[in-house]
């Protein structure tokens, strides 16, 4: 298989985690006999640096005659301490979503049973667990209409859906649902929000095609609560973006890191893969960041992407191995954890590469 690759580092521990998701690539073309041919392009903060745009267009040009896409991270501390910037890396990664038509994000909660012990929640309460959630991209306030009175005191945030943006990402859902335990739970603010009324509308139609899921729908307030007191009850989760974006950043403790979960935003056409972590400045250069993240990503572009499940299975096979050898990052490190087996980005990137020749 020729594939052809755009590979985006972006921000902070972007660059750190991005070269080990590279490697696991380049391993896994010489392994099965692909040939993988690889391009780079600046976004976000490091975009803006050097040409003014978080989304330059050379970096668009790029990743529209790619295969797919491996990203990093994005943001930076001066952005954040800095509301009324106009300019942000943030933007970037909207317009790209936008331009490539990314309007799923898929985010596999993957529960490794060696990391247990890491999260905040009881193990008996996460044993099991196995969420892929539908988070809707390119709707929502992230991308309606934004305005600030003049006199700065009062600002307004227009959440907005279209019967066509639920239609397609419930589709989807459905179909993966199918796939797996043949159960959805759609979320939504039905009981406020008319946008998540019309949600709620469309989805309960959607529904009456695929009679061999079971849907549920919940109140975003009440699939946050769930989530942590029973988060096996849930399989796939469809939900709009701004509760996608909140709701997966939560689940990230069921896998006892935001190193650990990984992400696809996919379309019609080219695939965007990443780790879910942000740009993490306060580590960023100092060989701290877990690689796994964007290892994961790599996995699910090469079995999204590219239907090469068995590459993908291998790769993930490979960490659970490294996993059960005792070897961590500092943030899933826990008491019990050797202090020789406390790994930097780069041990940790070998030992995965280890693990998969083996």
């Amino acid at each position: 298989m020729k594939k052809h690759i755009l590979v985006i580092p972006g921000d902070g521990i972007g660059p750190e985690v991005t070269t080990w998701g590279k490697a696991v690539l380049e391993h896994i073309a010489q392994a099965y006999g692909h040939e993988f041919t690889y391009d780079e392009a600046l976004m976000g903060h490091a975009g803006i640096e050097a040409t003014g745009s978080p989304l330059p267009d050379e970096t668009l040009e790029k990743a529209k005659a790619s295969d797919a896409i491996l990203f990093g991270a994005i943001g930076h501390i001066k952005y954040d301490d800095d509301p009324s910037a106009k300019v942000r890396p943030e933007q970037g990664l909207l317009k790209i979503r936008k331009e490539l038509g990314l309007y799923a994000n898929l985010r596999p909660i993957m529960l490794f049973d060696e990391l247990l012990d890491a999260s905040s929640l009881k193990p008996a309460v996460l044993q099991g667990t196995d969420i892929l959630f539908f988070r809707e991209l390119t709707g929502d306030v992230y991308f309606g209409e934004k305005n600030r009175s003049e006199d700065r005191n009062t600002a307004s945030d227009l959440m907005i859906y279209h019967r066509y943006e639920v239609e397609r990402i419930a589709h989807k859902a459905f179909e993966a649902a199918r796939l797996r335990s043949k159960r959805l739970c759609s979320v939504d603010k039905a009981n406020v929000l008319e946008s998540s009324r019309l949600w709620r509308e469309v989805v309960q139609e959607l529904a009456k095609q695929y009679p061999d899921v079971e849907t549920e729908h919940m109140f975003i307030d009440n699939a946050a609560m769930q989530l942590v007191k029973n988060p096996k009850k849930f399989d796939v989760v469809l939900t709009a973006n701004l509760f996608g974006d909140i709701l997966t950043d939560e689940a990230s403790q069921i896998a006892g890191s935001m190193g650990m979960l990984a992400s696809a935003s996919i379309g019609d056409g080219t695939g965007f893969f990443e780790p879910i972590h942000g740009s993490a400045h306060d580590i960023a250069g100092q060989n701290k960041a877990n690689p796994l993240a964007s290892i994961l990503s790599v996995a699910l572009m090469l079995e999204i992407s590219f239907g090469l499940k068995e590459e993908a299975k291998s790769i993930t096979t490979a960490i659970d191995k490294v996993l059960k050898a005792g070897y961590r990052t500092g943030d899933i490190a826990d008491t019990h954890t050797e202090a020789d087996k406390v790994l930097g980005t780069e041990a940790m990137g070998k030992m995965v590469l280890q693990f998969l020749a083996t």
